[in-house]
């Protein structure tokens, strides 16, 4: 009993870094200035965000998502691994991103970026 109750508790910390690590957008810095919840159920939350130009949100994570841009964007990407990249979308582009994502993202141009973006939940 003793030598299962250690195992479990042993295993349940390696589980702690990821659920610490994991920012939810609304949370970090300029998260709930640009991102307003639509719709939140059991199966997704769809977020309507709007990232004026300059604008940073700190690093953050989404689960599996899709992104629709309602106009043209120039993003500043910066990955969990510190690598930069340029983006520039244009509006009526759809991507989907499988897994989770952690990026830091900056409005490099002059204009809002605006977009809808679907974070699926764990369904388990």
């Amino acid at each position: 009993m003793l030598r299962r109750s250690i195992l479990f508790l042993t295993s349940s910390l390696f589980l702690i870094p990821s659920a610490v690590l994991a920012q939810d957008v609304l949370t970090v810095a300029g998260g709930a200035e640009s991102h307003k919840v639509l719709l939140d159920n059991a199966a997704a939350r769809m977020l309507d965000v709007r990232i004026q130009p300059g604008q940073f949100v700190e690093m953050h994570t989404h689960p599996t998502n899709s992104v629709y841009y309602l106009t043209d964007c120039s993003l500043k990407i910066t990955g969990a691994d510190g690598k930069i990249q340029t983006v520039e979308p244009k509006a009526g582009t759809a991507i989907w991103r499988t897994g989770e994502t952690k990026h830091a993202v900056e409005n490099i141009g002059t204009a809002e970026c605006h977009l809808v973006q679907t974070e699926l939940k764990d369904r388990m």
